[in-house]
Protein backbone atom coordinates (compact mmCIF):
# COMPACT_ATOMS: atom_id res chain seq x y z
CA UNK A 1 0.00 0.00 0.00
CA UNK A 2 1.31 3.65 -0.82
CA UNK A 3 1.35 6.35 1.58
CA UNK A 4 1.31 9.62 1.32
CA UNK A 5 4.92 11.87 2.00
CA UNK A 6 3.45 13.57 3.87
CA UNK A 7 0.56 13.96 7.03
CA UNK A 8 -2.45 16.37 6.89
CA UNK A 9 -0.73 18.50 8.91
CA UNK A 10 2.51 19.21 5.99
CA UNK A 11 4.52 16.86 8.36
CA UNK A 12 7.18 14.61 6.57
CA UNK A 13 6.28 10.95 7.16
CA UNK A 14 10.01 10.12 6.31
CA UNK A 15 13.16 11.34 8.29
CA UNK A 16 13.74 14.81 7.55
CA UNK A 17 17.45 14.41 7.21
CA UNK A 18 16.28 12.56 4.08
CA UNK A 19 14.54 15.24 2.07
CA UNK A 20 13.05 18.62 2.26
CA UNK A 21 10.57 19.88 0.23
CA UNK A 22 9.43 23.53 -0.58
CA UNK A 23 5.91 23.73 -2.43
CA UNK A 24 6.67 27.86 -3.67
CA UNK A 25 9.94 28.00 -3.83
CA UNK A 26 9.46 29.35 -7.25
CA UNK A 27 6.74 32.21 -7.92
CA UNK A 28 4.07 30.98 -10.16
CA UNK A 29 4.70 33.62 -12.44
CA UNK A 30 8.37 32.56 -12.53
CA UNK A 31 7.65 29.13 -13.10
CA UNK A 32 5.33 29.47 -15.95
CA UNK A 33 8.34 31.95 -17.31
CA UNK A 34 11.31 29.28 -16.97
CA UNK A 35 8.82 26.40 -18.51
CA UNK A 36 7.77 28.30 -21.36
CA UNK A 37 11.91 29.15 -22.29
CA UNK A 38 13.18 25.68 -21.37
CA UNK A 39 10.24 23.80 -23.02
CA UNK A 40 11.14 26.11 -26.88
CA UNK A 41 15.34 26.97 -26.32
CA UNK A 42 16.21 23.44 -24.74
CA UNK A 43 18.55 20.95 -27.41
CA UNK A 44 16.28 17.90 -25.75
CA UNK A 45 17.77 14.74 -26.79
CA UNK A 46 16.05 11.42 -26.32
CA UNK A 47 19.06 8.67 -24.93
CA UNK A 48 19.09 4.73 -25.17
CA UNK A 49 19.68 2.39 -22.20
CA UNK A 50 20.38 -1.23 -22.18
CA UNK A 51 17.43 -3.39 -21.04
CA UNK A 52 17.30 -7.06 -21.19
CA UNK A 53 20.34 -7.21 -23.53
CA UNK A 54 18.57 -4.84 -25.58
CA UNK A 55 19.28 -0.69 -26.25
CA UNK A 56 15.92 1.01 -26.21
CA UNK A 57 14.89 4.78 -26.06
CA UNK A 58 14.17 6.47 -22.34
CA UNK A 59 10.59 7.37 -22.63
CA UNK A 60 11.74 10.72 -21.80
CA UNK A 61 13.52 13.86 -23.17
CA UNK A 62 16.68 15.04 -21.23
CA UNK A 63 19.79 18.00 -21.49
CA UNK A 64 22.71 18.02 -19.07
CA UNK A 65 23.85 21.58 -18.47
CA UNK A 66 26.85 21.99 -16.58
CA UNK A 67 31.23 22.75 -15.88
CA UNK A 68 32.20 18.67 -16.88
CA UNK A 69 30.22 15.58 -17.94
CA UNK A 70 27.98 13.62 -15.50
CA UNK A 71 29.76 10.80 -15.13
CA UNK A 72 33.22 9.59 -16.35
CA UNK A 73 31.69 7.64 -18.94
CA UNK A 74 29.35 9.21 -20.12
CA UNK A 75 29.80 10.48 -23.45
CA UNK A 76 27.91 13.95 -24.08
CA UNK A 77 29.21 16.89 -24.00
CA UNK A 78 27.91 19.07 -21.21
CA UNK A 79 25.88 22.01 -22.81
CA UNK A 80 27.20 25.48 -21.54
CA UNK A 81 24.65 27.21 -18.81
CA UNK A 82 22.32 29.97 -20.23
CA UNK A 83 22.21 32.69 -17.83
CA UNK A 84 18.63 31.83 -16.22
CA UNK A 85 20.11 28.29 -15.40
CA UNK A 86 22.95 30.46 -13.61
CA UNK A 87 20.11 32.51 -12.02
CA UNK A 88 18.46 29.42 -10.72
CA UNK A 89 21.26 27.57 -9.88
CA UNK A 90 22.84 30.56 -7.33
CA UNK A 91 18.86 30.89 -5.61
CA UNK A 92 19.38 27.01 -4.97
CA UNK A 93 22.68 26.98 -3.58
CA UNK A 94 21.89 30.07 -1.58
CA UNK A 95 18.86 28.29 -0.03
CA UNK A 96 20.39 24.96 0.31
CA UNK A 97 24.27 26.18 1.29
CA UNK A 98 25.32 23.45 -0.86
CA UNK A 99 27.35 23.63 -4.26
CA UNK A 100 25.88 22.29 -7.69
CA UNK A 101 28.51 21.95 -11.01
CA UNK A 102 25.36 20.84 -13.00
CA UNK A 103 21.81 20.26 -13.60
CA UNK A 104 20.30 17.20 -15.87
CA UNK A 105 17.07 18.58 -17.58
CA UNK A 106 14.14 15.85 -17.84
CA UNK A 107 11.09 16.77 -20.03
CA UNK A 108 8.28 14.73 -19.36
CA UNK A 109 6.00 15.39 -22.46
CA UNK A 110 2.87 13.87 -21.27
CA UNK A 111 1.39 11.04 -18.96
CA UNK A 112 2.89 8.51 -20.84
CA UNK A 113 6.21 9.32 -20.11
CA UNK A 114 8.15 8.13 -17.26
CA UNK A 115 11.06 6.88 -15.58
CA UNK A 116 11.60 3.50 -13.61
CA UNK A 117 12.42 2.91 -10.19
CA UNK A 118 16.25 3.85 -9.85
CA UNK A 119 18.57 5.31 -7.12
CA UNK A 120 20.85 7.92 -8.92
CA UNK A 121 23.93 5.98 -10.11
CA UNK A 122 26.07 9.54 -10.05
CA UNK A 123 25.80 8.73 -6.17
CA UNK A 124 29.43 7.84 -5.10
CA UNK A 125 29.49 4.74 -2.61
CA UNK A 126 30.28 6.07 0.79
CA UNK A 127 29.63 9.20 -0.02
CA UNK A 128 26.47 11.30 0.80
CA UNK A 129 25.14 12.96 -2.20
CA UNK A 130 22.37 16.01 -2.16
CA UNK A 131 20.35 16.39 -5.39
CA UNK A 132 17.95 19.30 -5.56
CA UNK A 133 15.00 19.06 -7.82
CA UNK A 134 13.25 21.84 -9.39
CA UNK A 135 9.26 20.98 -10.34
CA UNK A 136 7.73 23.10 -13.11
CA UNK A 137 4.81 22.36 -15.65
CA UNK A 138 1.86 19.70 -15.08
CA UNK A 139 2.11 17.85 -11.19
CA UNK A 140 3.04 14.39 -11.14
CA UNK A 141 3.70 11.18 -8.34
CA UNK A 142 6.83 11.21 -6.90
CA UNK A 143 7.41 7.55 -5.19
CA UNK A 144 9.54 6.75 -2.75
CA UNK A 145 10.50 2.99 -1.98
CA UNK A 146 13.03 1.37 0.61
CA UNK A 147 15.55 -0.87 -1.60
CA UNK A 148 15.05 -4.20 0.45
CA UNK A 149 11.20 -3.58 1.69
CA UNK A 150 9.13 -2.18 -1.44
CA UNK A 151 6.35 -1.89 1.27
CA UNK A 152 7.63 0.68 2.64
CA UNK A 153 6.47 3.11 0.19
CA UNK A 154 5.66 6.61 -0.10
CA UNK A 155 4.58 9.39 -2.64
CA UNK A 156 4.51 13.19 -2.56
CA UNK A 157 2.59 15.07 -5.39
CA UNK A 158 5.36 17.49 -7.01
CA UNK A 159 3.69 20.99 -7.44
CA UNK A 160 4.76 23.70 -10.28
CA UNK A 161 7.36 25.85 -8.54
CA UNK A 162 8.59 23.76 -6.25
CA UNK A 163 11.98 22.26 -4.38
CA UNK A 164 12.64 19.00 -3.14
CA UNK A 165 15.96 18.04 -1.90
CA UNK A 166 16.98 15.02 -1.68
CA UNK A 167 20.00 14.36 0.55
CA UNK A 168 21.77 11.95 3.17
CA UNK A 169 21.53 8.27 2.89
CA UNK A 170 18.32 8.48 0.10
CA UNK A 171 19.85 7.32 -2.97
CA UNK A 172 21.88 4.74 -0.78
CA UNK A 173 19.02 2.98 0.85
CA UNK A 174 15.86 4.63 -1.24
CA UNK A 175 15.12 4.30 -4.74
CA UNK A 176 12.50 6.60 -6.84
CA UNK A 177 10.19 6.81 -10.00
CA UNK A 178 7.70 8.75 -12.01
CA UNK A 179 5.47 6.17 -12.97
CA UNK A 180 3.06 6.43 -16.40
CA UNK A 181 -0.21 8.25 -15.69
CA UNK A 182 -3.56 7.74 -17.63
CA UNK A 183 -4.69 11.04 -17.14
CA UNK A 184 -4.60 13.39 -19.72
CA UNK A 185 -1.82 16.26 -19.12
CA UNK A 186 0.91 18.57 -20.57
CA UNK A 187 4.34 18.83 -20.44
CA UNK A 188 6.16 18.78 -16.56
CA UNK A 189 10.25 19.79 -16.37
CA UNK A 190 12.30 18.63 -13.82
CA UNK A 191 15.78 20.36 -12.93
CA UNK A 192 17.99 18.26 -10.49
CA UNK A 193 20.97 19.99 -9.82
CA UNK A 194 23.86 17.84 -8.86
CA UNK A 195 27.02 17.64 -7.35
CA UNK A 196 29.74 15.90 -9.89
CA UNK A 197 32.97 15.14 -8.49
CA UNK A 198 36.15 16.06 -11.35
Amino acid sequence: MQQKLFDDNRQLVLPGELMDYTPDFLKESEADELLTLLLQNTPWQQTKVKMYDKEVLTPRLTAWYGDRPLRADDQREPIPWIPELRVIRQRIEAFTDMEFQGVLLNLYRDGSDSVAWHADKDTIPGRKTEIASLSLGAERNFDFRRKHDHASRYSINLQHGSLLLMKGDLQLYWEHRIAKSNTVMGPRINLTFRKVVS
